[in-house]
């Protein structure tokens, strides 16, 4: 049986090339291919064959000779590591291969068979890793060779180890378990299979923070320089925020969610993105490149925002959810309300904002307390600093629908936020008005109906010209926020009397009514006797608190002393309240209850000091007085300021100057409640002698202003500087919650103290003389009774 003879791949390729070039299939080349030639190791060259590599030998050493050893060390290193493609199929065997380089050298094999081996070794490589070279970088010792480890994977692109960007992987989320040490070592080279420390664990999750941290930055970095090239970043950023490393997981993503807010935060515009369908419509190329980007923003931008929303609603618990949140989870979903809260505040009228806004306002009335104080801040900020009180407006409807759903279980934060609000000029009227003024248009349409066609013609371009002035006066925009602010007190007024009905909260009552005294100046006449109704009652339960009674009384008197003059209601109730607790707040817990018990005054005592009896104001004044003693100086300087300006606005008050007591009415009787019979003006201001001493300067200058009947020039009249102050620049200028005080103390200079005198006087001359024969014995030497002996 004969033996089928092993044909090499060389052979075979050779057979399959010619049958293919008779066949007319592929060209035969141009280039004549020369077939390897073998030599006996024992046969001797023959002449012209030692020529021919003579002369090939010529012009490999003149080539090798023109590279530099640094190239030719490149080179070596080049084809060892398969760096290149060209260089792939070649293989560097030691010295000798950087000859062949240059020199074909003719190599002796003993068979076919080593060498069909040898070619096939050259064309295949199966290394699974190969080190590719990259660029040198020369210094001035010399060239810096860098290279790069590759795996070969197949069907697939060689991963790269050791680069700082490694492809995320979106994978579903699970909680990290950091404490464990579950880490991540596939990508080290730990050896599993012995004991792992804590020190290499910590080491690992440090390096794989870094490269996280690298990563991050470069990408935000790159869209700040250039957000429309740069905007695909956003995809990657948003991709990291899925990354499961275990070691990494939660900071990771709280560094992605702080670097995207500070992104949007810069390249996000003030105004509204609108998408116009544009088909059919041919667009210049930079305009196609910017309403592709415009696109890009907003998609990305949503995708952050329901990310930020589905952490944020970790913290939400519904019904029967018994599951415990981790720590890590909670600082999560903190951050990610503070991102769609700043996002808010920076942005208040670009997409999405309302979509924020019922994301955030529920946490208004979040259990824990530091998420309800992050939120309230954010949202009042935005109050502030909304000049066309339309993202304001939309807030309030929020709150408002969400306090009908929960009105028996909210935080006063809910309603805190409304009191940041700035509205001063708002009629509730205006609506009435405005169909007064529509009548009246109707009635001069009829009779511009009766005109001829000329002059309605000439009246249209009238019109038209008024138009276009108001718009260039910005009338339009004034017109539309002063809807917005109507608005925006109707949703107010409607939560407050809601309240005010039906919620026995204290602390919500008590906000609401700080509420109502802020915005009762813009009430509805028609209201007016309702409302007052309703806080009389208030005022009789047990359960309110003196804050809350005092902010029923402001309010009260807030209505009277505006529109309210009109309406016949006594208000002697109202005035025995204030003057029966007037001593209850004093300069401990209670003093922040000062400036209420101020303000209020002034409503029922200035603006209304012509509907109020001499007798009344006298007693109000002197209990003024003693109610300084018991405050700190900031209200002690507000009482003294309202006596002040009492006495200039009434001068039958000057009697409390007066230290003769025989023309008044009765004796003076401080325990009466009513104002009306105190008989105050038997008494005297004897409070400004105590606090003409007091600790702070200006108390002390305003008390001898006021004990020298209010003088504007001369003895006793105050400086400039504080004779212009109110009573509430007075109580907010000299205030010391911020540990400063106005004026400054100054510092004591150092004395040396004096030297006291030692000159003795005695009375009795022989005392005196014992006295100092008995010190002369104690100076002398020896045991003072045998000085005494001798003596």
């Amino acid at each position: 049986m004969s033996v089928k003879a092993k044909v090499s791949k060389a052979k075979r390729n050779n057979q399959k090339k010619n049958k293919l070039i008779k066949q007319g299939v592929i060209k035969k080349g141009l280039k004549k291919i020369r077939k390897p030639q073998v030599h006996n190791k024992v046969a001797k060259k023959a002449p012209q064959q030692c020529d021919a590599s003579e002369e090939e030998s010529d012009h490999g050493e003149d080539m090798l000779q023109m590279v530099e050893e640094e190239d030719l060390d490149f080179l070596k290193q080049a084809i060892t590591n398969r760096s290149y493609g060209i260089l792939n199929k070649v293989k560097y065997s030691g010295r000798q291969q950087a000859i062949s380089l240059a020199k074909p050298k003719k190599k002796k094999h003993d068979n076919d068979e080593t060498l069909e081996n040898e070619y096939e070794n050259q064309i295949e490589d199966t290394s699974v890793k190969r080190i590719r070279a990259l660029l040198p970088v020369k210094t001035q010792k010399g060239l810096v060779h860098q290279e790069i480890v590759e795996e070969i994977v197949e069907d697939s692109e060689p991963i790269k180890k050791g680069t700082v960007f490694e492809t995320p992987q979106n994978v579903d989320e699970e909680e990290e378990d950091s404490e464990e040490g579950d880490f991540s070592l596939h990508e080290t080279d730990i050896d599993l299979s012995k004991p792992i420390s804590v020190t290499q664990l910590l080491a690992t999750r440090n390096e794989t923070l870094r490269q996280k941290k690298i990563h991050i930055g470069t990408l935000s970095s790159g869209l700040l320089e250039n957000p429309e090239e740069k905007v695909t970043n956003l995809r990657t950023l948003l991709n990291l925020m899925d990354d499961e490393t275990p070691e990494v997981f939660f900071t990771v993503r709280k560094l992605v969610i702080m670097s995207l807010l500070e992104v949007f935060k810069d390249i996000l515009p003030d105004f509204e993105i609108k998408s116009i369908n544009l088909d059919g419509v041919k667009l210049k190329k930079d305009t196609l490149k910017l309403q592709k980007y415009e696109e890009n923003l907003l998609l990305y931008y949503k995708k952050f925002l329901q990310k930020l929303e589905k952490y944020c609603f970790w913290l939400v618990k519904k019904k029967g959810d018994s599951r415990k949140i981790s720590e890590e989870e909670v600082k999560l979903s903190e951050l990610s309300i503070q991102a769609m809260a700043e996002l808010l505040s920076a942005h208040p009228y670009f997409n999405y904002a309302q979509n924020i806004a019922q994301v955030v306002v529920p946490f208004l009335n979040n259990p824990r307390k530091n998420v309800r104080d992050l939120v309230k801040g954010f949202v009042c900020n935005v109050f502030r600093e909304d000049k066309k009180e339309e993202i304001t407006l939309k807030i309030l409807r929020l709150i408002n629908s969400y306090l009908k759903t929960h009105a028996q279980n909210v935080n006063p934060e809910m309603l805190e936020v409304l009191l940041v609000l700035n509205l001063k000029d708002v009629n509730l009227d205006a609506e009435k008005e405005q169909d007064v003024k529509n009548k009246k248009l109707q009635a001069k349409k009829g009779r511009l109906l009766q005109l001829s066609k000329r002059e309605r013609k000439r009246k249209k371009k009238l019109q038209e010209l008024e138009k276009e002035m108001l718009e260039t006066r910005a009338e339009e925009s004034r017109i539309v926020k002063q809807q917005n602010q109507t608005e925006i007190m109707k949703i107010i007024f409607n939560i407050y009397f809601r309240i005010l009905k039906n919620s026995e909260n204290r602390k919500m009552l008590s906000v609401c009514l700080e509420g109502l005294t802020k915005f009762a100046h813009c009430i509805n006449l028609e209201y007016y006797v309702d409302i007052v109704n309703v806080l009389s009652h208030l005022l009789k339960q047990d359960w309110l608190g003196y804050r809350e009674q005092l902010h029923c009384i402001q309010t009260i008197f807030i209505m009277l002393s505006g529109q309210g003059e009109a309406i016949n209601i006594d208000p002697t109730r109202f005035y025995v309240n204030l003057y029966r607790d007037l001593l209850t707040t004093h300069s401990g817990k209670t003093h922040k209850n000062s400036i209420i018990v101020l303000k209020t005054l002034i409503d029922a005592l200035i603006k209304r000091r012509k509907k109020i009896t001499n007798k009344r104001t006298i007693n109000f004044v002197k209990k003024l007085a003693t109610f300084s003693l018991q405050l700190l100086h900031n209200g002690s300087l507000g009482c003294l300021g309202l006596i002040k300006t009492l006495m200039q606005l009434n001068r039958s008050i000057d009697i409390l100057l007066d230290l003769d007591s025989s023309g008044g009415e009765g004796k003076f009787q401080p325990e009466i409640e009513d104002p009306e019979y105190a008989n105050a003006s038997n008494s005297a201001l004897f409070e400004t002698v105590l606090l003409s001493r007091h600790y702070h300067p200006v108390v002390r200058k305003i008390s001898r202003n006021i004990a020298s009947g209010v003088p504007a020039t001369g003895d006793g009249s105050l400086p400039l500087e504080y004779g212009k102050l109110t009573v509430e620049q007075l109580y907010a200028d000299f205030d010391m919650s911020q540990m400063a005080f106005n004026p400054p103390v100054p510092v004591l200079k150092s004395t040396n103290p004096k030297a006291r005198s030692k000159k003795r006087n005695f009375a009795d001359l022989a005392f005196e003389k014992e006295c100092r024969d008995f010190l002369k014995v104690m100076k002398s030497p020896g045991p003072f009774w045998i000085s005494l002996k001798i003596n």
